[in-house]
């Protein structure tokens, strides 16, 4: 389930339903899918073939379909990351920018673990979403964030565009962004 640490306070919210409350006051959807539906020998692989990324969207096509419906979602997939992701500490130095992007960044998590930095509302400043398996995060376009690898470094995500073209990053310079 996921969990927030407000960085200026270091104040944490737990709970489903008070994750979901400060976070629709921040302008970022939240919602929790059954991980269990994902078949166990998936559940902790992080290496994946291509069959095994569609059995993953197969499991959870109504989920993604009704997401995409009612945001206007065009395209998806699945990314997996872990120590095993060639380049890894290299494509995490992208995702460890802060940006915007045209279009809500949206993560599915159906395995590992994540966290999202996500700037919000001036009283509140930075904080973290730490998320784990089931929990599904939209944050929306022009919002600063950047996203990385918790602890384990391992995850896997469905990923929902209404472009077409996938993941376009702009950056967000920040003095205001504290790193810890």
């Amino acid at each position: 389930m996921a969990e927030i640490r407000i960085r200026n306070t270091n104040e944490r919210i737990q709970g489903e339903e008070n994750v979901r409350s400060f976070l629709e006051r921040q302008e970022v959807l939240y919602e929790h899918w059954n991980p269990s539906k994902l078949a166990a020998e998936l559940q902790e692989k992080f290496i994946l073939s291509d069959d095994e990324k569609q059995q993953i969207l197969n499991t959870f096509d109504s989920e993604i379909r009704d997401l995409a419906g009612r945001r206007g979602y065009r395209t998806w997939d699945v990314i997996a990351l872990s120590d095993a992701t060639p380049n890894l500490d290299e494509l995490l130095k992208k995702f460890e920018q802060v940006h915007t992007h045209t279009e809500d960044e949206v993560r599915a998590i159906t395995a590992g673990k994540g966290i999202f930095i996500i700037k919000g509302s001036d009283d509140v400043g930075y904080f973290d979403v730490e998320l784990e398996a089931g929990d599904v995060i939209s944050v929306p376009e022009n919002k600063p964030h950047f996203f990385t690898l918790m602890e384990n470094r391992k995850i896997v995500a469905v990923r929902l565009f209404i472009e077409t073209e996938g993941w376009i990053a702009h950056p967000y310079s920040d003095p205001s962004f504290q790193k810890a």
